[in-house]
């Protein structure tokens, strides 16, 4: 084994570990587009600042798990731990304000240094949607909607729980902010040093803690829906209304909570236990302070971010590849007409691989073990007669086919 491996935290994919990861990305493109949602690619690395702004100083991904690193021209950079932040300065950055509302769907490798774990990597892919420019609470619904879409076309959705609570506004935010402050500091003796230190700054934090003594303490803290005035009442029970009339079910989880500031009202978690421990795979809310923070204009909006390596572990069903046609020449004359046949074939849309060394019992057995349908032999008598004999490799039937008739002779194999 070569002493060039990858770098903890990372992995390679390819084989069935890549057919899955793209199924999941694909149907995620897909899924998105019917709902009118554009794709993006922001770059995977971004100024250090954009990240700092959204995800607050006090988080455990700014303090402890960034990749930030200085560049030869004197710049900080960092590379992407998540990409809410970079399609909000790519909307400022290109000033889609004129545009709302904007609609966007991503893909793609984010970076946290945090311990490796099952479905969670140093280096991980995930897929999101952004939904920008809508304050009501329909646009909470669509988002929520279009993750069930893509969960059930995935084929987990079954194996998935809707997690649902409400941030509130932010009146509604700062009073529970102050119910807080004063519960946990009757405490402060017993709080770990991470969540005393954000106990001024930002005590909701506390409430994602997982150090063992804090949960402990969580577990009788004031919750957010007691602290609600009128309007963040009506806004969750419109987005309540909104879901149960798709037939969209879900939880109430009075501890599921954002940190940062500019995030209000809906939030919400897809979780399964069939990973294991439970797990959140799909997970999202409003942020319509967002883009204010990082200088922008006022405009609301909301979200989600999934995990693709967590949902390829979650399908069952295989993904199964189109099987290859192999052409097997024999001789050189036949390997020199085998070039252009596959050559055509494959503007024909047919995946063809070349069997090129060894005798035709070796080349079949070849041809079988790469999954392929059916084999194309050529040899000088097929040539000759300017045809080929075209062998089903399932039932071992074959027949001689004249060369212009082979694509419509192939398209039973497709």
């Amino acid at each position: 084994m070569s002493s060039l491996q990858p770098v903890r935290g990372t992995h390679d994919l390819f084989g069935d570990d890549m057919r899955r990861h793209r199924e999941v990305l694909n149907i995620g493109r897909e899924v998105a587009n019917r709902f009118g949602y554009d794709e993006i690619i922001t770059p995977i690395f971004e100024k250090t600042e954009v990240f700092k702004r959204t995800l607050g100083d006090t988080s455990d991904v700014v303090t402890k798990e960034m990749y930030t690193f200085p560049t030869k021209g004197g710049d900080e950079i960092t590379l992407r731990p998540e990409n809410t932040a970079g399609v909000a300065r790519a909307f400022m950055s290109n000033g889609l304000s004129q545009q709302l509302p904007v609609k966007f769907f991503y893909g793609g490798p984010m970076f946290r240094h945090e311990r490796p774990q099952k479905g969670r990597q140093r280096q991980f892919h995930q897929a999101g949607v952004e939904l920008l420019g809508v304050e009501k609470p329909q646009g909470d619904v669509e988002i929520i909607s279009l993750g069930v879409h893509f969960l059930k076309e995935l084929g987990v959705y079954e194996n998935t729980t809707l997690e649902l609570n409400t941030l509130g506004d932010q009146e509604s935010r700062q009073a529970y902010r102050e119910a807080l402050i004063e519960y946990f500091s009757a405490f402060k003796d017993q709080l770990s040093e991470d969540s005393l230190s954000r106990l001024e700054k930002n005590p909701l934090r506390i409430l994602d803690s997982k150090e063992e003594g804090d949960r402990k303490l969580v577990a009788d803290a004031p919750v957010f829906s007691d602290y609600l005035n009128d309007l963040s009442k009506d806004f969750f029970a419109q987005v309540k209304s909104g879901l149960d009339a798709l037939g969209i079910s879900y939880e109430i989880n009075p501890r599921l909570v954002r940190g940062l500031d500019y995030y209000c009202h809906t939030a919400f978690e897809f979780t399964t236990t069939a990973l294991g421990a439970q797990g959140t795979v799909l997970a999202g809310g409003r942020y319509d302070g967002l883009i204010k923070t990082m200088g922008g204009p006022s405009t609301p909006g909301v979200g989600w971010a999934s995990g693709i390596e967590r949902l390829a572990m979650l399908m069952t069903r295989q993904v199964v590849e189109p099987k290859p046609v192999v052409i097997i020449p024999m001789g050189e004359a036949a390997e020199a007409k085998a070039q252009v046949l596959a050559d055509e074939l494959r503007y024909a849309a047919y995946r063809i691989e070349l069997g090129f060394s060894g005798n035709l019992k070796k080349r079949l057995n070849r041809a079988n073990k790469q999954n392929a349908s059916v084999a194309i032999i050529m040899g000088d008598d097929e040539l000759a007669a300017n045809s080929a004999t075209v062998r089903d490799l399932s039932s071992g039937e074959q027949e001689l086919v004249k060369l212009d008739a082979l694509a419509d002779k192939l398209s039973v194999y497709r």
